[in-house]
């Protein structure tokens, strides 16, 4: 880099002669969570051309840069994965969707239409943020479920078949959002759902069954899994 003093004074200036700059293309926009801002922002999608530039000119191609994520607001620039991390509101109603599958879950392995289990389970959504959450509508959205899973209306740990199917319900609502929770998070979802099973009473086979898959679609290693429902179980209700 080449430069030029001069003096007037105490006070000196640098002038620039020449140097590299970089010329910037945006190829896509929207909104992230800016990890230096800390909240829901607009972001540029950036790639970048260097130039070897004399007087701001810029002259020769020197490669290029990114691409790069620059936020709206502090013009902060990082790499493409800060897209990976949901928005607040995309990760309210991630966590929102987790907990009203793990409550159809668990209200369809145990096959219970007991009031104080319903009642149990409405509280839990409601508290997600499904606000108008009834009774009657959890039960036929279980019963629904059940119906397509190949069973009238309860849940048959022997059926291979609807096993899968659950399962597969709760690692797609589960295993994107566990990767952006911390443990104490992915263990309060899994106790949730350990609450409306024990409203009845203990355990069933099928409801510890779907709790366990549960616990490792939130990558709760398995003796973790084990001892928070042996935990929940002990609790009074």
């Amino acid at each position: 880099m080449c430069d030029v003093r001069s003096s007037l004074g105490r006070s000196a200036t640098k002038l620039r002669i020449c140097g590299t700059r970089t010329l910037w293309d945006t190829v896509g926009d929207g909104e992230f969570f800016c990890p230096g801002c800390g909240g829901d922002r607009n972001y540029r999608r950036l790639t970048g051309r260097r130039r070897f530039a004399v007087l701001g000119v810029p002259l020769l191609r020197r490669g290029t840069v990114g691409p790069v994520v620059e936020c709206a607001a502090c013009h902060a620039h990082f790499d493409p994965e800060a897209l990976d991390h949901p928005t607040t509101t995309r990760f309210s109603a991630m966590l929102r969707d987790a907990v009203h599958t793990v409550t159809l879950g668990v209200l369809a392995a145990g096959g219970s239409t007991s009031r104080t289990v319903l009642e149990t389970a409405v509280e839990t959504v409601r508290g997600a943020g499904f606000d108008d959450c009834t009774q009657e509508q959890l039960a036929t959205v279980v019963e629904v479920l059940s119906a397509d899973i190949g069973h009238g209306s309860a849940f048959d740990p022997a059926a291979e078949a609807c096993g899968a199917a659950l399962a597969i319900e709760l690692h797609e609502a589960l295993e994107p959002l566990a990767a952006h929770l911390a443990p104490a998070g992915r263990e309060s979802i899994l106790l949730q759902g350990a609450r409306i099973a024990l409203a009845d009473g203990p355990y069933s086979p099928a409801e510890r069954e779907v709790l366990t898959t549960i616990g490792g679609a939130l990558r709760l290693r398995a003796e973790d899994t084990a001892r928070l429902l042996a935990a929940a179980a002990r609790t009074p209700s």
